[in-house]
């Protein structure tokens, strides 16, 4: 599995695994909402599972993702702080396959 993020999201992550009640445990994305070909996304902090597979990102982030759900590979999350602080994440390879936008 396939997981991107930006700089924003890396250093948003890096505080949160930092909070007290983060300890042992990690960044997970889950898909919450299901519409046919359209997926909506979530963040939590969780310890791994037995389907869960620990993506490693380019920002020194690990990322669980529960492997039997193919709507989370290839997951793009981003940071942005204007025009709200929120997260991003989107799906390009589902968007390509389909010609839907996925988002958090």
């Amino acid at each position: 599995m396939n997981v991107k993020i930006n700089r924003n999201a890396a250093k948003m992550f890096k505080k949160i695994l930092e909070e007290e009640d983060a300890e042992g445990k990690m960044i997970r994305v889950f898909v919450t909402e299901m519409h046919g070909d359209h997926a909506h996304y979530d963040i939590t902090l969780d310890t791994p599972g037995e389907h869960d597979e620990i993506v490693k990102t380019d920002k020194g982030i690990d990322i669980l993702l529960d492997s039997r759900e193919p709507y989370l590979d290839g997951i793009w999350i981003q940071y942005f702080y204007v025009p709200q602080e929120e997260f991003v994440i989107t799906n390009p390879r589902i968007e390509r396959e389909h010609g839907h936008h996925h988002h958090h």
